[in-house]
């Protein structure tokens, strides 16, 4: 009897020893998930960042492109600016010249007059 005793004894033994394995293997599957969510959180999260710099360099893409359009439409207004000036100096040139016609006609218009005056004044002392 002493004996059978001991080999129940022995036996609910195992079985105990076998449900705590049991239950060590369980805890460990639930850690594993575990550890699997977390990795599969982490992953969207790079995802997310990702995400986000894209966002951001397409942002910056455009920023950069607003400032080239800016930067044209100064290039724009400052060849405008430079055709103004030409047009001014063109139409200072056009003013010399004017002035500078008007005044040789003026000098050849006193010129005769000046020689004419000249003779006379030769004749008479003759």
């Amino acid at each position: 009897q002493k004996e059978l005793e001991k080999q129940r004894k022995e036996e609910k033994e195992k079985e105990r020893q076998k449900e705590k394995e049991k239950q060590i293997e369980k805890e460990l599957e639930k850690e594993k998930e575990k550890n699997k969510k977390k990795e599969k959180e982490k992953e969207k999260e790079k995802e997310k960042e990702k995400d986000t710099k894209k966002s951001k360099d397409k942002e910056k893409d455009k920023e950069k492109e607003k400032d080239k359009e800016k930067d044209k439409e100064k290039d724009k207004d400052k060849e405008k600016d430079k055709e103004k000036e030409k047009d001014k100096d063109k139409e200072k040139d056009k003013e010399e010249q004017i002035q500078n016609t008007q005044i040789k006609q003026i000098a050849q218009n006193s010129a005769p007059t000046n020689a004419a005056s000249h003779n006379k004044s030769s004749k008479s002392q003759k």
